[in-house]
């Protein structure tokens, strides 16, 4: 039994989708305008994990991401570099769809881009303007804010206290807090809608997205805790007004805030890290490790110190996992005294993993179940009390779990077999020149190879 925290219930509720076993997650995506940095990494490996675990489960899971690919922010920068908006827009597109392949993030079904979506766009802005949600001005069409009493639900604030400290910068809008559906603007790249030319507001993108394959209603929504205000509870707003159906999420699922050395990461500070600069520095793999080890929800504290103590705990998986493949090479006896023992403690190690993931899929807990589980088992790998089948059951099983939080936990060619290999294909070529009588580059490579201390000597063979 999944139990999940819901933000807007504030508590732990048994997981039960709408249809069945069928789960329908929707998460925020990028407003692509610039690199996409470790506090977005957090968010989508986060999720990433809980699709995968409820796949494991049985559920037959679809992850839907819209893409932001019109907006003010990516307009800006074009104009700072001269490129055509929808054009810097794919490019910043792309670099995200790989760094999220380099995190092993790869359970989203369909990344939907706004632009690709305008019309779906504008028939919900049309619902709500019939239904009275909406209104028209000479800037755009915004939603009205006092028609929807719950506004604030989700966050656990009030109309009133908010607009306290709100202003309203446009003088045509009913009340401080209303926000745009739809911008009337005559400068490219815009659409054409009953309203004039223009171009969608931000929280209108994710519900006509969402509708669309969804329907009004769906069973997961997610992102990072920054967006619950405004924007997660526009969307709410927005969704239940046009379809008059409540609630438009069943469990409101939100990550932590990743800090910098105990700060929250900006430029102006001088901590900002993006995907791209981390990977330089760190194997995708660790960082992964660094996410899982600390719980969705909670706040991450990013350092090198940090980093460092997940590639150790990385290690010692990969590790336990070389031991095993070193003996099931060597001599030892298919069967052993201990091996009902140890099949226990594998079903135990299992349970424990799953009530850790089941309980709002604690993965700290859950890989820390993992570890206990090594250490209880390489005291009989030490004192040289195990068997090949058992040993084959704990591959199994760590192969399981790796899937489960998204690593391979597989073993690469160690550094020795490399080596041995550039040393077989140095040699071949060096003996192909030696065919076409390059004798120079032959010599050449036999010098370099002797800088090394590998000795080539030439034979008749």
């Amino acid at each position: 039994m999944i139990k999940v925290y819901n933000t807007l219930s504030r508590k732990k509720e048994i997981f039960k989708p709408r249809e069945g076993n069928r789960v329908k997650i929707f998460v925020c995506g990028l407003t692509v305008y610039d690199n996409s940095h470790i506090g977005h990494a957090r968010t989508y490996i986060s999720f990433d994990v809980i699709a995968r675990y409820l796949k494991y489960q049985g559920y037959s899971v679809f992850y839907l991401q819209n893409i932001t690919d019109i907006d003010d922010k990516i307009i800006n920068r074009a104009i700072e570099t001269g490129e055509d908006p929808l054009h810097l827009a794919r490019k910043f597109e792309e670099k995200y769809i790989q760094d999220m392949k380099s995190l092993a993030v790869e359970n989203v079904n369909l990344y939907a881009r706004a632009t690709e979506h305008i019309p779906e766009i504008i028939k919900q802005i049309g619902t709500l303007l019939e239904k009275g949600f909406a209104y028209e001005t000479d800037s755009g069409v915004y939603f009205d804010e006092s028609r929807y009493p719950d506004f604030g639900k989700l966050s656990n604030r009030k109309i009133e206290d908010l607009n306290v400290h709100r202003i309203n910068p446009d003088t045509n809008k009913r009340n401080p807090g209303d926000f745009a559906l739809w911008k009337k603007k005559n400068e490219k790249p815009y659409w054409d809608s009953p309203w004039g030319p223009g171009r969608p507001g931000w929280h209108i993108e994710d519900t006509a997205i969402t509708e669309e394959y969804f329907g009004p209603q769906y069973d997961i929504h997610g992102g990072g805790l920054d967006l619950i205000f405004p924007h997660h509870e526009a969307e709410i707003a927005q969704m239940e007004s046009a379809s008059g159906k409540k609630p438009m999420v069943r469990y409101w699922m939100h990550t932590g805030f990743l800090n910098v050395l105990g700060e929250k990461m900006s430029k102006s500070l001088g901590n900002f890290i993006t995907i791209k600069d981390l990977l330089k520095e760190c194997p995708p793999e660790v960082f992964r490790f660094f996410v899982l080890s600390t719980h969705y929800r909670s706040p991450i504290d990013f350092s090198q110190e940090i980093l460092e103590q997940s590639r150790s705990g990385l290690k010692r998986i990969y590790k336990h996992i070389e031991t095993i493949e070193e003996l099931m090479e060597s001599d030892i006896p298919e069967t052993s005294s201990k091996d009902e023992e140890h099949e226990k403690l594998l079903r135990e190690t299992r349970k424990n993993f799953q009530e850790a993931m089941d309980n709002d899929f604690n993965t700290p807990f859950a890989i820390s179940s993992l570890f206990d589980f090594i250490r209880e088992i390489n005291r009989d790998i030490n004192d040289s009390n195990i068997s090949k089948n058992t040993l084959n059951d704990i591959k199994i099983f760590i192969k399981e779990i790796g899937n489960i939080l998204g690593f391979e936990f597989v073993l690469s060619k160690s550094h020795d077999d490399v080596a041995d290999e550039l040393v077989d294909i140095l040699t071949s070529i060096r003996g192909k020149l030696r065919q076409r009588k390059d004798y120079e580059l032959s010599d050449e490579i036999r010098s370099k190879l002797n800088d090394l201390n590998i000795v080539i000597e030439d034979r008749k063979n």
